[in-house]
């Protein structure tokens, strides 16, 4: 039996480069909604007592206040966040999942063998773009501190240099594991839970596989985006909880780790707390899934009209 031939490197890279720029297009959309996000889960942390706002009440209150550039502070850090971490979580997810399909000759795979390709993309993808990740949090929540307690970065490139010059290096990666964490469960809900979706979908509509209509494709990421939601959320609060702590009056940091934060906000804020802010987070997910994987199928159209592959 004669062997397949090899892949260019045109073509390894498709999965990557595609990946990358739909993420940075959905992230360029929906960065309103996911400032707003990470506002609501740190607004119990620097208004104690005080309940939050509603999600859209919170935009209108901060273009009032700081007018229409200041829902896209850290716009900078989400880019650059999206050029490594998006493009290697759906890159090394669809790369795998591609390579498991070739070898059941390329046919679909198990939902088992869809969410191992998601969990190993998203781990892999965190351990390069949370440095990235601390940063956005940080230009995210400054502007919600008084003037005397802003960090002030000038842009990604000054939030990183400074994060590590001031508290180290290992401080670029903070909340890491809970990041891991939100990473695998992101990727095994968009890709996975999608990839699945679709299938049954088509299943039900009969559309063809190669070319499913826009119905499908809409409904198989609105699925993706809900389960991405639900099962990322209490990592995504815990993360952007450790990457923005600072030591108190007496020096100490409020939290001892991921399991002591996870404790705190469990004791003091009830079990409902971990999916604080779930409508925005969801309003981030969905949209978000919707124009990846909406925009991917073009932009991989593309991709292969120019270089042939």
């Amino acid at each position: 039996m004669a062997s397949k031939p090899e892949k260019s490197t045109a073509q390894q890279l498709q999965p990557f480069v595609t990946s990358g720029m739909a993420a940075c297009t959905a992230s360029s959309i929906i960065h309103p909604i996911d400032l707003a996000k990470v506002r609501l889960q740190l607004f119990a942390v620097t208004n104690p007592g005080v309940k939050p706002p509603g999600f859209v009440g919170l935009l209108q209150g901060m273009v009032a206040r700081d007018g229409i550039k200041s829902i896209y502070a850290g716009l900078s850090a989400s880019l650059t966040r999206q050029c490594t971490y998006g493009t290697a979580r759906m890159g090394i997810h669809r790369s795998i999942s591609d390579y498991l399909s070739a070898k059941n000759g390329g046919g679909p795979i198990s939902f088992v063998e869809k969410a191992g390709a998601g969990l190993v993309g998203g781990a892999l993808a965190v351990c390069i773009g949370t440095p990235f990740d601390v940063a956005l949090v940080r230009m995210q929540a400054d502007t919600m501190k008084s003037e005397a307690e802003r960090r002030n970065y000038r842009g990604v490139g000054d939030a990183l240099k400074r994060i590590a010059g001031e508290e180290g290096f290992g401080a670029l990666y903070k909340g890491l594991a809970p990041n891991i964490g939100r990473g695998m469960a992101m990727n095994v809900g968009m890709m996975a839970c999608s990839d699945q979706a679709k299938e049954l979908m088509i299943a039900i509509t009969k559309d063809d596989p190669k070319k499913p209509s826009l119905t499908t494709r809409m409904g198989a990421a609105a699925t993706g985006g809900f389960f991405a939601a639900f099962l990322s959320l209490p990592f995504d609060l815990l993360k952007s909880r450790l990457q923005d702590v600072r030591p108190g009056p007496d020096g100490k940091l409020p939290y001892t780790g991921l399991s002591d934060c996870a404790l705190q906000v469990l004791r003091k804020e009830g079990p409902l707390a971990f999916w604080t802010g779930f409508g925005a987070y969801y309003g981030r997910c969905a949209p978000h899934a919707m124009v990846i994987l909406l925009t991917l199928d073009e932009f991989t159209k593309g991709y292969k009209a120019v270089f042939k592959c």
